[in-house]
């Protein structure tokens, strides 16, 4: 199974973590985040949100974010589906689930990689707002979240 997925279709959690989990009777815990659309972003109505991606850059880029946590933690498996294209609010965008034998190493691999991919993944998003288009800039936040994993 690959550990990274770019994709246009939504993902059915249940069946992700259920695939991730198959054969290996270590697992004790499966962390799991899944991120979606929102209608309000910057104090602004968010009609429409449409991702674009660096194919294969992408890809690489969110390998790497894994084998980092991997070497960070004891975990068994890690999964990254992150969706490209037009979304609506409360559609799926990213799921990131983390297996391990203990909650603890798959809670810290799963928050690592998710701040890490907000951060180092090239993807670009575009709102559609009631005063146009508009790129999303990085969030300050979101950098702010880095500093904790030194």
């Amino acid at each position: 199974m690959s550990r990274v997925r770019i994709q246009q279709e939504d993902f059915d959690l249940a069946a992700e973590v259920a695939q991730l989990r198959a054969g290996n009777a270590k697992v004790g815990g499966v962390v799991t985040f899944v991120g979606t659309v929102r209608d309000l972003n910057e104090g602004a109505h968010v009609a429409a949100m449409e991702l674009e991606h660096y194919p294969g850059m992408t890809e690489q880029s969110i390998e790497r974010i894994i084998d980092q946590a991997q070497a960070r933690w004891p975990i068994f498996d890690a999964l990254v589906i992150h969706r490209v294209g037009p979304l609506l609010p409360r559609d799926q965008i990213v799921l990131v689930a983390v297996t391990s034998a203990h909650r603890g190493e798959a809670f810290a691999a799963c928050e690592f990689i998710i701040d890490y991919l907000k951060t180092e993944a090239p993807f670009w998003k575009k709102e559609q707002t009631p005063d146009g288009a508009r790129w999303v800039d990085a969030r300050v936040s979101d950098d702010e979240a880095l500093k904790k994993w030194g």
